[in-house]
């Protein structure tokens, strides 16, 4: 074979396995930004700042959970002063590649500054 043929086939294999590992890679933050979403619905939504925070932390936690999610209740901070309400979670996803793993953590948060 010629060498440009050598660096073609290179090539191709090395796209093949940037797709291989961007299709193991994209899907935790697709889910991870449907839960940023609902955390910053329920944020905005004036009836959840007079849920009690065990309430609002099991429906985040059951939203993970529908999204495929390793959230827990510990994970799930619900913060609340006369001023601020706030939502806070911090969980990680652990991704096996080929040769590798990777944990990508995740800060869904919303609510008053």
């Amino acid at each position: 074979m010629n060498p440009r043929a050598l660096r073609t086939i290179a090539g191709i294999a090395v796209l093949v396995l940037l797709g291989l590992i961007a299709i193991r890679l994209i899907p935790p933050y697709v889910e991870n930004f449907r839960l940023q979403q609902y955390v910053n619905d329920l944020a905005a939504d004036a009836a959840t700042a007079s849920q009690a925070p065990e309430s609002i932390r099991a429906s985040i936690v059951h939203k993970a959970a529908e999204l495929g999610l390793p959230v827990r209740d510990a994970d799930v901070r619900v913060t609340r002063t006369e001023t601020v309400f706030k939502i806070q979670v911090l969980y990680l996803v652990h991704v096996d590649l080929p040769g590798y793993s990777v944990d990508l953590h995740f800060r869904p948060a919303a609510g008053g500054t």
